[in-house]
Parts: C-alpha cells; structure tokens; sequence
C-alpha cells in the first residue's frame, strides 16, 4: 500500500547499520490534524538512507510511503508491528518533476522498493522475519 503525507521535519535521526547487509535511518514527521499534533516516525533503509541529506529539521516535506505491519508470536503473546517505509521525501509545494523523454511518466517515478522486514535494535534476533 502506497500513501503520502506533508509535514514538518521534526527529528532526523543518524543512519544505523542494523546488519552486516541491512542500513535504516529513521525520522520523525510532525503532521497538524486539526487540533492535535501528529508525530509520526518513518524509516528510510539501504540505498534510500541518503535522501534526508540535503534536508534539515524544520524543512516542510511531502514523504511518499508503504504501510505495512505483520504479527510476531513469542512465547504464545502475539505483538503486532507497523511500519510506515518511506522511498521519496520532497519539499512540500516542490514543482512537478520534469517528464522524461519516453512513456510521459515523470522522471522521478520509479516502482517503490519492497518493504524490508521490520526490524529494531532493542528487539530480540529471533524474529521470523
């Protein structure tokens, strides 16, 4: 599943190398609804880690992202874990990209990367996925 959501750059956190083959970077997106607040902390892996480089907190963003979640059972508990997997962060009210010179999609259209497993550093390594 495929969403975007505008924001303010509220926290970006530094890259973490999880794995010998696995990097994120995380980020936290502070959305206004209404008359609440929304923090939202999103997650950047691979080779997607370096799109937050050229911006800084405070910058308004629009973050394109998968949803997904998948439930763990340990010890007969099952937990539930979503992630919100970003693979394009722009500046929010950015021009449309320029359409590239072949089938009219824009140039920045790509098929957005499978959602990595969900993974964080104070969990346990025996996670099935």
């Amino acid at each position: 599943m495929s969403f975007d959501v505008q924001g303010r750059l509220h926290e970006i956190f530094d890259e973490t190398q999880v794995s010998e083959k696995f990097r994120k970077r995380e980020f936290v997106l502070e959305i206004p609804d209404g008359s609440y607040t929304q923090y939202a902390k999103f997650q950047l892996t691979q080779d997607k880690c370096s799109i937050l480089d050229n911006y800084k907190t405070g910058d308004e963003v629009k973050v394109a992202f998968n949803l997904s979640g998948k439930p763990f059972t340990k010890n007969g508990t099952t937990m539930y874990f979503t992630n919100l997997q970003a693979w394009r962060v722009e500046h929010a009210g950015a021009p449309a990209p320029a359409q590239n010179g072949g089938g009219g999609r824009p140039a920045f259209a790509q098929e957005p990367a499978k959602a990595n497993s969900f993974i964080s550093d104070d969990m346990d390594n025996d996670l099935p996925f």
